[in-house]
C-alpha cells in the first residue's frame, strides 16, 4: 500500500491510498459540513441538501444521475451526520475518470424550485418516520440536554418546521457558504492510478471557485440531567445517556474505544453479561463518539417497561463499578482482540478504507494505515483506561428515558 497527497489551486485536497492485490476501487467526497454547521433557520439543510445533490445537475437530470451510476455498476450513496457529509461510490478500476466526472458533477447540483419543493416532502416523511420508531427522537432530545445550545446539539435531520418554512434560496445560499473546493477531501482506496486521479480532479473541479468556509470550533459546556417522555404506544422502553469523553484528536481516544468495548460492547461486556445474557434487557451497550473540540460516551438501553428503573440502576452501578476499580488485564486482551479483528476486517475493502482515511483526514489532517491503528490499540495500557474514567466518569451523564411510563426515577 502507498498514501499519496496532492491539493489543487483551489484548494480541493485529494488523497489516496493505492492497493494493487484489490480488484475495485472506492472514491469519495468529504465535505465538512454538517448540522453543528447550520443556524435554526437552516435545521436539517446538510441532511436535505444531500438529497438534493441527487436530484440533478446543469449536464444531467435526476434520472440521467442515477442510470450514470447504474451504468457504471458501482454502489453510491451518501450520508449526512453533525460534522461532514460524504458522497461516495466503489466502482471497477476501469471506470475512475468516470466516478470521479459524475461524483464531481453532482457536487455542484442545479438545486431546482420544483425538485426542492418534491424532496421537501420527503425529507418531511422522512422525520415523521424516525420520530414513530425507537427510540422515538430521544437521541436527538438528549443530545439537546447534553449540550445545551452548542451546535453539537443540533438535530441532522432538523425539524418539521424548520425543514418546512426552508425555501430554496435559503439552501442555495448555504452551498456557496459550505460547498468551497478548500473545504472538501476527493479521497480513494483500492486499485487506482493517482496521477490519472489528480488529473479527472482538475479536469472536473479545477475551476469551482474558492471562498472560505470556516468553522467554528467551541468546546462545549455539556449538562447532565434526567427527561422522561411518556410515548403511550411503545412497547418498550428505552434509555440514552451521554457523557463527556475525549475528543477526535486526543490520543486518549484509543483508550475510550478500549474502555467502551470492555464496559458495553454488544456481546461479552460487562453490561451484556449484567443485563443482556440474563434477559434483563434487549439491548445494553456503550460506545465512544468523537467530534471536533467534543467527545462523548453513548449509553442504549431498551428493556421491558417495568423493568427500566432497575436496569438503570444495574447500568449505573456497572459504571461507578469500573470507576472505582478499573478493569482487569484479561478485560483489556480480549477488547484488543476484538477491536483489532474489525479494523482488518472493516479494511480489507476498499470502501472500508476509503472511509477511514477520509475521515481521519478530515477530523485530523492525517494518513493513518491499518497497522498504525492497530498499533495504538495494542499500546493501550490499564493505567490509561483508567486515566480516561478518571477524566471523564461515566454516572455523569445526561438521560433521556422514552416510553409508556409517566414517570422513571434516575438512579440514586
Amino acid at each position: 500500500m502507498e498514501f499519496l497527497s496532492t491539493t489543487l489551486d483551489n484548494g480541493l485536497q485529494i488523497i489516496a491510498e493505492t492497493n494493487s492485490d484489490v480488484h475495485s476501487l472506492a472514491v469519495g467526497f468529504f465535505v465538512k459540513t454538517g448540522a453543528r454547521d447550520e443556524s435554526p433557520e437552516l435545521a436539517g439543510v446538510s441532511h436535505f441538501l444531500e438529497h438534493m445533490v441527487f436530484k440533478g445537475t446543469p449536464s444531467r437530470s435526476a434520472e440521467q444521475v442515477n442510470r450514470a451510476f447504474d451504468d457504471l455498476g458501482s454502489q453510491a450513496n451518501a450520508f449526512t451526520g453533525e460534522e461532514s457529509t460524504v458522497y461516495y461510490a466503489t466502482v471497477l478500476p476501469e471506470f475512475q475518470d468516470d466516478v470521479v466526472h459524475l461524483l464531481g458533477d453532482i457536487l455542484r447540483p442545479s438545486l431546482r424550485e420544483t425538485d426542492f419543493e418534491t424532496e421537501k416532502k420527503v425529507i418531511i416523511e422522512e422525520i415523521q418516520m424516525y420520530l414513530d420508531q425507537p427510540p422515538f427522537g430521544a437521541d436527538d432530545r438528549c443530545r439537546t440536554l447534553f449540550y445545551g445550545d452548542h451546535p453539537l446539539s443540533h438535530s441532522v435531520l432538523g425539524t418539521e418546521a424548520s425543514v418546512g418554512q426552508m425555501s430554496a434560496e435559503g439552501m442555495r445560499g448555504y452551498f456557496q457558504q459550505r460547498y468551497s473546493p478548500a473545504n472538501i477531501v476527493l479521497a480513494a482506496a483500492g486499485r487506482l492510478d493517482f496521477d490519472a486521479l489528480v488529473k479527472s480532479a482538475q479536469r472536473y473541479c479545477g475551476d469551482w471557485m474558492r471562498f472560505d468556509a470556516p468553522r467554528t470550533i467551541n468546546p462545549p459546556v455539556t449538562r447532565t440531567g434526567f427527561d422522561v417522555i411518556q410515548k403511550t404506544t411503545s412497547t418498550q422502553a428505552y434509555s440514552l445517556q451521554m457523557a463527556n469523553g475525549p475528543m477526535a484528536t486526543d490520543p486518549q481516544r484509543f483508550a475510550a474505544k478500549v474502555l467502551a468495548t470492555i464496559i458495553g460492547d454488544d456481546s461479552g461486556s460487562r453490561l451484556y453479561w449484567k443485563l443482556v445474557d440474563p434477559g434483563l434487557a434487549d439491548n445494553a451497550t456503550l460506545g465512544h463518539h468523537d467530534h471536533h473540540g467534543a467527545g462523548l460516551f453513548f449509553s442504549y438501553l431498551s428493556c421491558e417497561p417495568e423493568m427500566i428503573e432497575e436496569n438503570l440502576r444495574s447500568m449505573h452501578e456497572v459504571y461507578r463499578e469500573a470507576g472505582e476499580h478499573g478493569i482487569t488485564a484479561a478485560e483489556l486482551s480480549q477488547a484488543k482482540n476484538k477491536i483489532s479483528s474489525r479494523l482488518v476486517l472493516g479494511s480489507e475493502r476498499p470502501r472500508g478504507r476509503l472511509f477511514n482515511i477520509g475521515s481521519n483526514w478530515t477530523y485530523r489532517g492525517e494518513y493513518r494505515s491499518v497497522k498504525k491503528d492497530l498499533d495504538a490499540v495494542e499500546a493501550v495500557t490499564v493505567e490509561q483506561a483508567a486515566a480516561v474514567l478518571a477524566k471523564y466518569p461515566l454516572t455523569r451523564s445526561a438521560t433521556v428515558v422514552v416510553g409508556p411510563l409517566a414517570e422513571v426515577h434516575a438512579p440514586a
